[in-house]
């Protein structure tokens, strides 16, 4: 997997929420995932009444599985502030962002010399054509839309730049994570998981793998149900996102059994 195709990943998960608002409800699936996230930042679990911009761009990272290299946050002021201990924070007004960058506004910028106001709202890069920005929003008059703006343009405070290279080439990592616990006898399929990552037809199979590789160090008893497996792979902090792992195991004929072979052999 390229480093493009680790952006489109996360602004694909985004566009899927395009048309989502207060006014029916869909908007409350957003802050579902956003709140049952572990760690919970700050501890505060987000009402669906509360602005919901942050919660939305920090959900899209949690269903991407890349909370390794996005900070979650429902605040943008915090989250900024997280962008800058991971040396992720650019406000370089030459500064031509790409897909799946983060982007801050701050609606009191007169336009004259730095933008260095206090931010209110946060967005998604989803392409940049000529010297236009097309940004998909949540909490955009009530509902996830697309915005657009001119590079460099009024209101823009800054860039969130998540370290998506280092997510390239996962999909070779997963590969490998199939060998690795095929050896350690806790696969015994590893064609099949290869060809199943590969296809991409499971999402976020591959960051699965690679977590539970990581965590993983000799087969154990599987677990009785693959609802008992994602149990125990939550606990292992193997899946911080266990109500999509829910609802999708019987996406694959044979997930629910790697999940079950996964759970029981985590510590």
């Amino acid at each position: 997997m390229t480093e493009m195709q680790v952006r489109q990943k996360i602004v694909g998960v985004m566009q899927g929420w395009v048309g989502r608002k207060e006014a029916n409800g869909t908007h409350k699936e957003i802050i579902d995932i956003y709140n049952a996230h572990r760690p919970l930042a700050r501890g505060y679990k987000v009402k669906y009444t509360d602005a919901w911009c942050a919660t939305t761009v920090s959900a899209a990272a949690i269903v991407a599985g890349m909370t390794d290299i996005i900070p979650t946050e429902c605040g943008c002021g915090a989250m900024i502030e997280l962008f800058k201990r991971l040396g992720c924070w650019q406000e370089n007004d030459a500064y031509r962002p790409l897909p799946g960058d983060f982007i801050f506004y701050d609606w009191q910028d007169s336009g004259a010399g730095d933008n260095l106001g206090a931010p209110e709202h946060v967005g998604m890069v989803e392409k940049v054509s000529g010297n236009t920005i097309t940004v998909i929003e949540g909490n955009y008059s009530d509902s996830v839309k697309r915005r657009t703006i001119k590079v460099n343009g009024r209101y823009i405070r800054g860039y969130g730049v998540p370290k998506y290279g280092s997510k390239a080439g996962q999909e070779s990592d997963a590969v490998a994570a199939v060998d690795k616990l095929a050896k350690l006898g806790v696969i015994n399929s590893p064609e099949y998981w290869k060809q199943t990552v590969k296809s991409g037809r499971v999402k976020y199979l591959d960051a699965l793998l690679v977590k539970a590789a990581a965590k993983i160090t000799r087969a154990g008893q599987r677990s009785s149900t693959p609802e008992n497996g994602i149990g125990a792979l939550v606990s292992a902090g193997v899946i911080d996102t266990p109500d999509y792992w829910l609802e999708h195991y019987r996406d694959d004929p044979n997930l629910g059994d790697l999940l079950c072979a996964l759970g029981g052999a985590v510590k």
